[in-house]
């Protein structure tokens, strides 16, 4: 069981230090360990695999309370002789330990950003930056980029840093349920990191596998759970209280705001239980300056004193947002990103019928000479309005419901002129067909101008709020354009709201597959956030359009967003009408359109025009205001300059905040503080720095070739390996070992590419690249069959323990190098109280007490590598052995020496961030009453863990021994 990394006890005092590649002895047998991490009553958990005969390569996990776990003493190593062709044994050993410790804390540049299947854009490596800055005592963010920049991407190479540090072991990301399948997509295809998709049924599942009791969440490692599913607390709570994970990813994260609702439970119960925190949202606020507190309080809840009075520079290190006219972005997109197209409005004349309606709106309904409505809802009048600005269809349902609702209250004098006035609206729309809409026929001409046919493979969005809408586009519309039986049902999809997550994401598979023969996607605004429809689509039909500038822009943002190749093109379908006080798509509709597209391009987004960043509000609003008999114009400016929605005193702090766009991304608001070390690039930010990475190999691909080479000799046979020079592709039946590690894979992936039975990798991106095009356009399965090898895959993962485990407990190969006197590898590792390395250092040690510290450059000077030649020399192990306490002694006092030094950049923002503790007045943000008791000391205590403490770690990992000193 564990708990909250903040509030548990140190574990077994300072000698508790088990970090990754460090060999343990438990039960009798020698193990590997693969992380480890604190629980509150059981010690350390520790994950490990087998190294020595009897359990090797098996998987287990051990608890320092329950366990007798011994970490091998440094100076019993023992010394073995490497008689490996070019000593490859003992140097496959140091780079395989090298990749398998994590990057100390202080190491704040990015180690793995170039190796990913995506181009290398500083401004998507920005959030990555932002996380590991020195300010932030944890891995917490809002990622709030507008739609389209690729915050699936940013959270991918944020969640890749914390991996490779040892901190992104167990990940939860929660995800609305239409985006769960593309987000799990992405984050493997991308970055070879696999989660495991759950729902309620999978977890169900689970729950039978294991022993009651257990809790289900510990069974993968990596999983992707929708919010939907998960913000059922009642039923999971207990379970999430009793899990610690490094890392929780919430998506969408605008719709954990509403305190007391089932989402926002979740969030804080998350929230504590987890070291990392990723918020993600294009829209991340409401209006409310004390609900963006309390977002914010999610990732420190002492960054925010008064939740009714901050500035951005209070919390400008857990937030970041960018558009797509930021300097930065629009620098690095230049021919990346197509420029997007006009918004081009279709006006369509009514039709007789259409005029009809629109004569009975005026006159009942909508008076415009200042008559009263004959119904007595205020709002209801617009709601009609826009049902039949939808379809007929709509506005027959809209009608049906009111009457129900009338009939229900049994009211029948009080309600007699409205239920009259209802019934002959539905009669109206009633006798209404295709040919009486002047939207459908307009739809079909765009439809057929754009390309859309049966022998085109020319793809549209279709947008409108109206379900009814949905459904009858989709029933007519294929059969007008000219498809026939089976085709016409399969040329259209519709995707709303009321479909389950499994159908949606179908539809959003079907759509960007190129082989599949859907044509149309017609969709309601579920569609709107965080959906990629960009993939094989770039036109875009407003069908009806919504009365909100937010809602528009997000609808465009589905074509509209980075890998876009194409232009996207936008139409909206505007009815007009000649009837006097008609109020027809012209009065709202054609006005927002122009309003976005001016945002849009000056400010790169919309959502600060109207200052009320909510799609409800603003719809809200805009009918209050026609109702008061403002235009859209003066009903936008008007909520601009008087903050409606938001807290006085806080109107210019939001303006600057989500709607500024600056020149320099380490002196905006809400961009961060970079703490970078490179210098301007010219293009509106700094460059971004990069981690320093020892490495013996000149690339991973040298790595793995002598790795297979070491591990199976026999590899061409046993694992029937290909190897194409050429394209780089290899090929190979995995082992059984390996096959295990598949299970955190997506199960669906393994089983549509059998990789069970045969397993496709390269390094080669332009390759890996090409599968994945060609799974896009496949309609049997999305997942490519070829994955790109990065530092994360499992199979280079695989190997790694593969070749750490080929020497025996507390061994270390002797080589025969080019130095002067006997030189010995030693690791050594401060953590913190929470078990984390702050200090690494990989040292090169005599016997006479000389440190040099960079052991891979004398390892280089020392010309170990690949060309070197292994004589076959018997040196005296026994002598260099009885060298060993001395040389452990020598580098433990060089690391005592420095510590002081090396924990300073560490100790400044710890100290800083307990300045500010000492003056948090811990309000709430639901009145004057204190946060919970107790809060300043746990989050002081968390500071204090981070802190360097103990001895440090040794690990004698060999010795160099001269050509003259053998026996």
């Amino acid at each position: 069981m564990t708990a909250d990394l903040s509030t548990a006890p140190p574990v077994n005092g300072e000698d508790a230090q088990f970090p990754p590649g460090a060999q343990i002895l438990v039960r009798d047998e020698v193990w590997l360990v693969r992380n480890a991490t604190r629980t509150e009553h059981d010690g350390a958990r520790i994950e490990a695999v087998g190294a020595s005969d009897f359990v090797r390569d098996q998987e287990s996990v051990f608890f320092t309370g329950l366990d007798r776990i011994e970490l091998l003493d440094p100076r019993r190593t023992r010394l073995v002789r490497d008689d490996s062709p070019n000593f490859r044994r003992s140097r496959l050993f140091l780079e395989a330990v090298l990749r398998k410790t994590p990057l100390p804390q202080a190491e704040r540049g990015l180690a793995l950003a170039d190796s990913f299947l995506l181009d290398s854009l500083p401004y998507q490596q920005r959030p990555a930056q932002l996380a590991l800055s020195g300010r932030n005592l944890r891995p917490r963010l809002l990622i709030a980029d507008v739609v389209g920049l690729g915050k699936t991407l940013e959270i991918g190479l944020t969640l890749a840093e914390l991996i490779r540090r040892g901190r992104g072991e167990r990940i939860l990301v929660v995800t609305p349920q239409h985006v769960l399948e593309q987000f799990q997509h992405e984050l493997w295809t991308r970055f070879a990191i696999p989660l495991v998709r759950l729902d309620s049924v999978g977890i169900e599942r689970i729950q039978r596998e294991i022993p009651a009791g257990r809790n289900p969440f510990t069974y993968f490692k990596r999983v992707i759970v929708s919010i939907d599913t998960l913000k059922n607390t009642d039923q999971y709570k207990h379970h999430l209280e009793r899990i610690t994970w490094d890392a929780v990813v919430i998506d969408e994260s605008h719709n954990l705001i509403n305190k007391g609702s089932l989402r926002n439970q979740l969030a804080r119960t998350l929230a504590p239980h987890t070291d990392a925190l990723l918020l993600a949202s294009a829209t991340p606020h409401n209006g409310d300056a004390r609900s963006f507190a309390e977002l914010i309080s999610l990732l420190d809840p002492a960054a925010i004193s008064d939740p009714e009075h901050y500035r951005a520079e209070d919390i400008k290190h857990l937030f970041i947002r960018r558009t797509k006219v930021s300097p930065e972005v629009r620098e690095q997109m230049k021919g990346q990103w197509a420029d997007r197209g006009p918004s081009r409005s279709v006006r369509i004349t009514a039709t007789p019928a259409e005029e009809k309606v629109f004569e009975e709106l005026a006159a009942v309904w909508l008076p415009s000479d200042g008559s009263k409505s004959v119904s007595d809802v205020p709002l209801f009048p617009y709601t009609l309005l826009k049902s039949f600005l939808s379809s007929h269809t709509a506005l027959k349902a809209t009608v049906g419901t009111r009457i129900k609702t009338l009939e229900k209250k049994n009211e029948p004098e009080s309600t007699a002129a409205e239920r009259t006035a209802l019934h002959r609206l539905l009669e109206l729309a009633s006798e209404m067909a295709e040919a009486d809409s002047g939207k459908f026929g307009a739809l079909l001409e765009q439809l057929r101008e754009i390309g859309v046919g049966p022998k085109s493979a020319t793809r549209v969005v279709v947008f409108s709020e109206r379900v009814q809408t949905l459904e009858w586009l989709a029933r007519t519309v294929p059969l007008a354009l000219g498809f026939k039986g089976k085709a016409a049902q399969q040329a259209a999809r519709v995707m709303h709201g009321g479909l389950s997550d499994e159908q949606q994401m179908q539809c959003v598979e079907d759509f960007g597959l190129a082989d599949t023969p859907v044509r149309i996607l017609f969709t309601g605004d579920v569609a709107s956030e965080g959906v990629n429809l960009h993939r094989q689509c770039h036109q875009l039909v407003h069908y009806d359009v919504p009365w909100s500038l937010i809602r528009i822009e997000q609808r465009n943002g589905r074509i509209d967003r980075y890998g876009q190749p194409h232009q996207p093109q936008f139409r909206a379908l505007i009815l007009t009408s000649s009837v006097d006080g008609a109020k027809d798509d012209t009065l709202v509709s054609e006005r927002l359109l122009e309003r976005e597209a001016q945002a849009h391009r000056s400010l790169g987004t919309a959502e600060a025009v109207s200052g009320l960043y909510r799609a409800e509000a603003e719809e809200k609003s805009l009918i209050q205001d026609l109702l008061r008999g403002r235009g859209v114009d003066e009903s936008l400016d008007a909520d601009r300059t008087s903050g409606t929605g938001a807290d006085d005193g806080v109107e210019d702090f939001l303006a600057d905040f989500f709607g500024a766009v600056g020149d320099d991304p380490e002196e905006d608001a809400g961009t961060g503080d970079t703490g970078g070390d490179g210098s301007g690039s010219g293009d509106g930010g700094s460059a971004v720095p990069r981690a320093h990475v020892p490495h013996l190999f000149a690339s991973p691909r040298d790595f793995l070739d002598e790795a297979l080479r070491e591990v199976y000799p026999d590899a061409h046979d046993r694992l029937d390996l290909s190897a194409d020079p050429e394209t780089g592709l290899l090929s190979f039946v995995p082992p059984s070992d390996l096959v295990h590690r598949l299970k955190a894979l997506p199960p669906e992936y393994v089983r549509e590419q059998g990789l069970r039975d045969r397993l496709k990798v390269t390094f080669n991106r332009r390759l890996a690249d090409h599968s994945l095009t060609r799974a896009r356009a496949s309609a049997t399965s999305s997942w490519p069959d070829i994955s790109l090898l990065t530092d994360l895959h499992p199979v280079m993962e695989w190997l790694t323990d593969k070749v750490l485990v080929r020497l025996d407990r507390q061994e270390a190969p002797v080589l025969t190098a080019d130095v002067p006197r006997p030189t010995y590898l030693v690791q050594g590792i401060y953590s913190n109280a929470l078990g984390r390395p702050t200090v690494v250092k990989w040292m090169a040690v005599t016997t006479d007490g000389e440190v040099d510290d960079d052991m891979v450059a004398l390892l280089r000077r020392a010309r170990v590598g690949p060309t070197m030649a292994n004589p076959g020399l018997a040196h005296d192990t026994t002598l260099l052995a009885e060298a060993i306490p001395g040389v452990l002694d020598s580098a433990e006092a060089f690391l005592e020496q420095h510590r002081e030094a090396w924990d300073e950049p560490l100790r400044a923002p710890i100290e800083e961030y307990k300045t500010r503790l000492g003056s948090w007045e811990q309000p709430t943000l639901t009145g004057n009453a204190t946060a919970p008791t107790g809060t300043r000391e746990r989050l002081a205590s968390l500071a204090d863990s981070l802190l360097t403490t103990g001895r440090p770690m040794l690990r004698v990992l060999a010795v160099l021994a001269p050509a003259h000193a053998a026996a």
